[in-house]
């Protein structure tokens, strides 16, 4: 998955590459290192 710097900080929806079901992403990036990471699969 490619992470758009400028989306730091902020929610948003993706479908997965495998299965096409929406993932919530989320991610904060400091001094261009990801040191969060979460995705959360929605039904």
């Amino acid at each position: 998955m490619l992470l758009d710097p400028d989306m730091s900080g902020e929610i948003y929806v993706e479908d997965c590459q495998v299965c096409c079901n929406p993932i919530q992403i989320r991610f904060e990036m400091r001094e261009d290192e990801v040191v969060h990471f979460e995705a959360v699969k929605l039904q």
